[in-house]
């Protein structure tokens, strides 16, 4: 299949890893200077004063902390097709979309070549202690990747979202390419215009090449999990595609049916296999190796808002491990997961001082503003001045500022993470959570974290009716006095009130927050509500943030709905069909 294996070579991109992480200091001091020298030309850092220095003291003393907020009056000029240079020395020929399931829309965010070169040494240095651990063979991949359609702005800028702009990098073939982990599907099933569609044949594609196929991947666990339940539904119509070598007429997009053609020929020996196989499956666990004999692990983005997904995506997975891909946001680049074998749950992410000049903003426990707009990094626990990258401490948490090459500088990303320890003199970070995903109302402060520990602990009262939650978002209702926190779940099956009830309760106590605890006892805060919604509502909201230009591929299911959130909130809310209070603290 390819003619040239020796194009990857892993031990290479290890040693260069171990360089560039024993002088982690110099290597940043190197990459602001690189940033500053190419960019020295732009408008925001000309009006900042910095008149041609580099060094990380003049940096500091002259360019604030920004937020999105801050800058989007630049970004929407080079949006609008203002050439000059407004953020970088180059002009700026491509824009990011963000998920925008975080704040209801989608941020601008400057993409470029430098980025995308990131991304590349990001990719190979990761899939080098990957494979060194997991080696795969000269395959194919299974890659549930999609890519919305890139559109013009009104100044004439290709945008799309990040992953898309990633996709369409000729870059992005080449290095998969030389990974020896082509993906199995066609161009035309990837780029395709209805998600729906490409997903079924990302399904046949994988089921036509099942014995090549050495892993499988997309960018979060969510699209994982989706596909195979998705799975579930669709396999024997998958099957009857293979026996008789004719596509499912569910496929009408002609470029994607004529890629397809190409592929698919009758084989009724196959289908009878694949037909046996899943018929003999208990509950489809074990499914991914029962279909793909082959197949070495599971990849993806499986950390944050992520972790609720892994119980299912485990009972499909078996005894094939899953792996948390590398951390990075629509921004850019942080960090490589160079430590293959930690379970998710136990991901680490070691910093590459070379692709970006960072800052870590140490949090203490003091709360700040409670009615700050949710839609930013809420500026809670702020603690002194930024620290460079070698000067974190272990067990500290700290908020990362980034200076890229695509024009952000010192920009908070409003990810909050915890220093676990150090690759050589660079840190080893765990993500613990976004800021600006806090439930609060008075005293309280619970995280994305607190969370999805709640509803675990819940969820465990629904085992016994072989119930699971299919996902799970919350509000904070201050409409009536007091306020009080709603969960809404969707579940798979219809529960008991009885158990439910119990759940409510459950989800109550297992806030253990003490602002929480003690203002429940006294009634600041009321009984938590649980409302559970029809079957399909969180499909709704997936769909709704499609028609809005998302990509599926980087499609979060947002745990906190806030103000900004009205669409979201008026789908949870038209499909709830029963809810509980709590009695818990009474």
């Amino acid at each position: 299949m390819l003619d040239r294996m020796e194009e990857f070579n892993g031990d290479k991109w290890i040693e260069e890893f171990e360089a560039i992480t024993k002088d982690a200091e110099r290597v940043q001091r190197e990459s602001l200077r690189k940033i500053l020298e190419d960019n020295g030309s732009a408008e925001y850092l000309q009006s900042l004063g910095l008149n041609g220095r580099t060094d990380p003291e003049s940096y500091k003393a002259c360019v604030p902390l920004v937020t999105h907020k801050e800058l989007e009056p630049y970004i929407q000029r080079i949006v609008d097709g203002d050439s000059s240079p407004i953020l970088t020395g180059k002009p700026i020929t491509t824009i990011s979309l963000s998920s925008g399931t975080t704040q209801g829309k989608p941020k601008f965010v400057p993409f470029n070549e430098e980025l995308m070169e990131t991304t590349v040494q990001i990719y190979k240095t990761s899939f080098a202690f990957r494979n060194r651990e997991f080696p795969v063979g000269n395959g194919k991949a299974l890659q549930f990747i999609y890519s919305s359609k890139q559109f013009k702005t009104k100044g004439g800028l290709a945008a799309g979202t990040a992953t898309t702009n990633v996709f369409r990098s000729s870059q992005y073939k080449k290095t998969m390419k030389a990974l020896q982990t082509p993906c199995c599907s066609p161009d035309e099933v990837i780029f395709g215009p209805d998600f729906h569609q490409s997903l079924y044949c990302h399904l046949l594609c994988g089921l036509i090449f099942r014995e090549e196929i050495q892993l499988i991947s997309s960018t979060f666990a969510h699209s994982l999990l989706h596909a195979f339940r998705t799975f579930e539904q669709v396999w024997e119509e998958l099957c009857a595609d293979i026996r008789t070598g004719v596509l499912s007429n569910r496929i009408t997009v002609p470029s994607i049916r004529t890629a397809m053609s190409k592929l698919l020929k009758p084989n009724p020996e196959q289908a009878d296999l694949i037909y046996e196989k899943c018929s003999g499956l208990s509950n489809w666990c074990g499914l991914i190796p029962e279909i793909f004999p082959n197949v070495k692990y599971i990849y993806g983005i499986m950390t944050g808002s992520m972790e609720p997904y892994l119980k299912k995506l485990r009972q499909y997975a078996g005894e094939v491990p899953l792996m948390s891909a590398d951390y990075g946001s629509s921004e850019g680049w942080i960090g490589a997961n160079i430590n293959p074998k930690l379970p998710p749950e136990l991901a680490t992410y070691v910093v590459l001082p070379n692709i970006g000049y960072f800052e870590f903003l140490p949090l203490s426990e003091n709360t700040g503003d409670q009615d700050q707009d949710k839609t930013e990094p809420t500026f809670l626990c702020v603690d002194s001045k930024p620290v460079g990258l070698t000067e974190v401490k272990i067990g500290e948490e700290y908020e990362i500022i980034v200076t890229n090459f695509a024009g952000l500088y010192r920009y908070r990303l409003g990810d909050v993470v915890t220093i676990v320890g150090f690759h050589n003199s660079t840190p080893e970070l765990k993500f613990v959570y976004r800021r600006n995903l806090l439930l609060t109302i008075n005293i309280d402060k619970n995280t994305e974290k607190d969370l999805q520990l709640s509803v675990e602990e819940a969820a465990k009262v629904l085992a016994g009716e072989k119930l699971e939650v299919v996902d799970f978002t919350s509000l904070v209702d201050v409409s009536t006095e007091p306020g009080h926190y709603v969960i809404f779940w969707e579940l798979n099956g219809e529960g008991s009130e009885e158990v439910l009830r119990e759940c409510c309760n459950r989800l109550d106590q297992s806030f253990v927050d003490a602002g929480y605890v003690s203002s429940r006892k006294v009634n600041t805060i009321g009984a938590l509500e649980l409302r559970i919604v029809r079957r399909g509502t969180f499909q709704k909201i997936l769909d709704h943030f499609l028609a809005l230009g998302a990509a599926v591929s980087q499609f979060k299911t947002p745990r906190y709905v806030g103000p900004t959130n009205g669409m979201v909130l008026q789908i949870l809310c038209s499909n709830v069909v029963k809810s509980y209070f709590s009695t818990a603290f009474k």
